[in-house]
């Protein structure tokens, strides 16, 4: 796990929200255990043209039914269904533009087709020691699981 990424995924949060994610006390790899084992869902990926995901907590891997090294290896637009994936797009650029938004909905999928509707995520700019933006992070705690859609 890349501390760094952890760092200014954090430190990016509190500069967008005027608030911490997490307990910062202590040292960055504590930052990162509670990050990671925290109810609440946290995922990222970098600002490549296709971003990939490089980041999920326990609770993203759960709920995407992914391992670390599936997760890690995924094209972020995948986590939608390509019927979504317009309106996914849509949300990342409003948070690109904005900084970070705080009303997201929309309907993801996990690895094995299940679909859940995520509420009331925020989506934020992570940026470096710079103020570069290196990509984007979400955070969720609220999901609805949804029907199966069938072929």
């Amino acid at each position: 796990m890349d501390l760094t990424w952890i760092r200014w995924l954090l430190d990016s949060y509190a500069f967008w929200l005027k608030h911490e994610l997490i307990d910062r006390t202590g040292t960055i790899e504590g930052q990162s255990e509670r990050l990671y084992v925290s109810p609440f869902v946290v995922a990222s990926h970098t600002n490549a043209e296709d971003p990939i995901l490089n980041y999920g907590n326990r609770q993203a891997l759960a709920l995407w039914e992914m391992t670390w090294e599936e997760f890690t290896a995924t094209p972020s637009r995948l986590t939608a269904e390509p019927l979504n994936q317009t309106e996914r797009a849509r949300m990342l650029n409003r948070a690109a533009t904005q900084g970070f938004i705080t009303d997201y909905q929309g309907i993801r999928i996990s690895r094995t087709g299940r679909r859940f509707l995520v509420k009331q995520a925020t989506v934020w700019n992570v940026l470096d020691d710079h103020g570069t933006t290196q990509g984007q992070a979400a955070c969720f705690s609220q999901w609805i699981p949804l029907p199966q859609v069938e072929p």
